[in-house]
């Protein structure tokens, strides 16, 4: 940017720098070489023109320089302080970009960096273009490069280190040995090279430039230091997780000739540029990442890598702050494993870390009794299906944490008995009957079985193969685990088959008296039971009654006897074994029965007697003729007779005999002798003297015997040959005569009587 000189201004008096620099009035005392620009009025509109330094002589006239004498006007007075820093102002942006011409009207414009920066070894690359206002035929005759200059006021000409010179009209190219090097031409680039670069390049570097009209020197900064600077990281104001961040590494260095490379500590997409222009000299690296809580208080580093010499030159480290919620979020179960059902269950719901601290918390269990903004939650009896749990840390932002499985523990749910076939079961046919169960926390689990409250077998599943009526009843399946033990509801298994077992039962059993009532039951083992009976006597003779029940009343003697049934139902029919029906004589009946029996049997009675008397009598007429056929005479007959009596006289012969030895226990006999010749003759003889002394009532024929028997019987008369006999009794027969009783034995007779 130039200036020209203003009308109808007031007078500014300002001191510049060679560097461009400007500054208050009086400041000449503190500067290297002092340029004077007085009675310079800077305006808005005056913008676009330059000022050179031939200015000097064009002023001399109105302005002294320090030390000088004064011509049109004296030393310019000092301004007040709010005056001069108003005034310089617009001058320091101004006069940010200075150049020098030779002449009082400026015809060149220069454009590159203010200040370029190197290391040690390393290259400048110095980007310059100038245009001149005279026209595109203004064009480059010479061009000096210098170090630290100054200007010699004596020889009104710039001195110093000089870096390089060039006559450009020459077709002479330049060397790639040379240190410096002119990378431009002649009408528009100025573009330098200055490779290596050393640390004592560091200063003022001043590009003097002429034309056949025209002079001219642009200026810049060369900060070379002895390593290479540390780059630059930006970033964003604020980093929050999960949105994109863009941080940008960037050096104010950039050389063709010199590569370097800008590497990241984190991994992300990068994208690297070089811009080498007249307002900027730079190597840029930008990364593009998406942040997490892990980030935060990291380190992020940007290193400044030589690719050629593979080594580090330097590198730059920011810690990296990331606005982030809780990520870390975790629910914890606090109670002692394992949960079972019913306990009380209390979490708490931790982070790791929290980027603005943790404020509140959710929880989304339902069912807990605890606020959900507290850091701990309490399930109190948590139900053996408890949804799985978590929670939810939230500062400026929300964090939920993975759901945590309450693992309870729980004994086996739904359990139930699963029939197969599911039609019904008759007796005979395959069965299964299996233990089924939803679920059961731990899994490993044992089966038993109850039918009607009693243990069964220890397995999953019961075969009847084949089933019979006896496994009908009522089953349970228990499942069990570490937990506890679950019991299904009541199976009922009823087992179908025809009626069996069949018996009549009498009411009442020990039998039942004439003119009662008796009930016979037909008693079965049938599922169903028998729709069907049929009722029969002992003669197998169909009652016609079709019930379960028989009554019979009032009950006759005549239904005494046997009686069976029969019983059918759908699945087939059976029948019972005789049942006998025992009716009892009622006391009218036994009255007269028991009439009827005195009486037949005192007739019985009766008749037995006269038929013993009969046979009595028909023995001892046998035996009477017996003896009379073989006792040739001798023998006798014996009566017994039960009391003393007196005796009959049986026949005219008759005599009687006396046993006087056992009178306590006689009996008495009536003795029939049959007459011989010698009894005969005897009876004779002695019928005279009897007949004088026997009453005429008494019978003279008769003889008394005295006969001892222990036993009532008969007798008999036997042969002297048994007299060894067990039965024999012997009797003394005492003649008795005429009634006397004999003086002595002689004349007695013994006979042998046996039982």
């Amino acid at each position: 940017m130039v200036w020209k000189k203003g009308r109808n201004a007031s007078p500014t008096w300002c001191w510049a720098d060679g560097r461009g620099m400007a500054y208050p009035e009086k400041a000449h005392e503190l500067l290297e070489f002092p340029i004077l620009l007085c009675n310079q009025s800077l305006s808005s509109w005056d913008q676009g023109k330059g000022v050179g330094v031939g200015a000097q002589e064009e002023l001399s006239g109105r302005c002294q320089r320090p030390g000088g004498s004064k011509t049109n006007s004296s030393w310019p007075r000092l301004l007040p302080r709010h005056s001069t820093m108003h005034l310089l102002g617009p001058s320091l942006l101004l006069l940010g970009y200075l150049v020098f011409s030779d002449s009082t009207y400026n015809a060149w414009t220069f454009k590159h960096p203010k200040t370029l920066y190197a290391w040690d070894g390393a290259c400048v690359w110095i980007p310059c273009t100038y245009s001149s206002l005279k026209g595109s035929g203004h064009i480059l005759d010479n061009l000096t490069v210098y170090h630290n200059f100054t200007y010699n006021k004596t020889a009104k000409n710039y001195i110093g280190t000089v870096l390089y010179s060039k006559n450009l009209t020459t077709e002479e190219s330049t060397s790639s040995q040379e240190r410096v090097r002119f990378l431009g031409n002649r009408r528009n680039n100025c573009t330098l090279l200055i490779n290596p670069v050393r640390v004592d390049d560091s200063g003022l570097l001043g590009l003097r430039v002429m034309s056949r009209t025209d002079k001219w020197m642009a200026s810049l900064n060369l900060s070379i230091s002895e390593r290479a600077p540390q780059p630059h990281i930006e970033l964003p104001q604020e980093i929050r997780e999960d949105q994109e961040v863009t941080a940008t590494c960037s050096l104010n260095f950039a050389c063709h000739d010199y590569q370097i490379h800008l590497r990241w500590s984190l991994e992300g997409s990068v994208t690297t540029s070089t811009i080498l222009s007249t307002e900027t000299v730079t190597t840029q690296s930008s990364l593009h990442f998406q942040p997490n809580w892990t980030h935060d208080g990291k380190n992020l580093t940007c290193q400044l890598w030589d690719p050629m010499k593979k080594r580090l030159l330097s590198e730059k480290t920011v810690l990296l702050e990331v606005k982030y919620p809780p990520k870390g979020v975790t629910t914890v179960i606090q109670n002692p494993t394992p949960i079972r059902e019913g306990d009380s269950v209390t979490l708490s719901c931790t982070f790791n870390s929290s980027n603005p601290r943790v404020t509140r918390y959710n929880w989304n269990s339902p069912g807990s009794q605890d606020q959900t903004s507290q850091e701990k939650l309490t399930i109190r009896k948590v139900t053996w299906d408890a949804a799985p749990v978590k929670c939810e840390a939230c500062n400026q932002w929300c964090s939920w944490s993975p759901s945590v499985n309450l693992n309870v523990h729980y004994a086996p749910k739904d359990v139930n008995i699963q029939i197969s076939p599911h039609t019904e079961v008759r007796s005979g046919d395959q069965v299964f009957l299996r233990c089924e169960f939803s679920s059961s926390h731990p899994e490993d689990v044992h089966f038993f079985w109850k039918k009607d409250g009693s243990l069964l077998k220890k397995q999953k599943t019961l075969t009847f193969d084949p089933i019979s009526p006896e496994d009908s009843g009522t089953y349970h399946c228990l499942v069990n685990n570490s937990i506890g033990q679950t019991s299904s509801e009541a199976c009922e298994l009823r087992v179908l088959y025809a009626p069996r077992r069949l018996r009549v039962s009498i009411s009442p059993k020990d039998g039942v008296v004439e003119g009662k009532m008796a009930v016979l039951t037909c008693e079965s083992d049938a599922n169903p039971a028998p729709s069907h009976y049929n009722w029969f006597d002992g003669n197998n003779q169909d009652l016609h009654h079709y019930g379960q029940t028989l009554r019979l009343e009032p009950v006759k003697l005549q239904h005494s006897g046997s009686y069976w049934c029969r019983g059918a139902n759908r699945l087939g029919q059976s029948q019972s074994p005789p049942t006998t029906l025992t009716v009892y004589y009622s006391a009218a009946t036994i009255s007269r029965r028991a009439a009827l029996g005195v009486g037949f049997c005192l007739a019985i009675f009766l008749l037995a007697i006269w038929g013993v008397k009969l046979q009595r009598n028909w023995k001892r007429i046998q035996r009477q003729q017996g003896l009379q056929e073989s006792s040739s005479g001798q023998s006798f007959f014996v009566r017994n007779i039960k009391a003393r009596r007196t005796p009959q006289a049986e026949r005219p012969h008759s005599l009687g005999c006396y046993n006087p030895v056992m009178e306590d226990a006689v009996s008495y006999a009536t003795l029939s002798f049959p007459l011989g010749e010698t009894d005969t003759q005897r009876l004779r003889d002695a019928e005279s003297s009897e007949m004088r002394e026997i009453p005429p009532s008494r019978d003279d024929s008769v003889t008394y015997a005295v006969v001892q028997n222990h036993q009532v019987a008969d007798y008999e008369n036997v042969t002297p040959e048994v007299l060894d006999d067990e039965g024999i009794h012997y009797s003394e027969l005492v003649h008795f005569g005429n009634g006397k009783r004999a003086l002595a034995q002689e004349g007695v007779e013994y006979v042998t009587l046996k039982h």
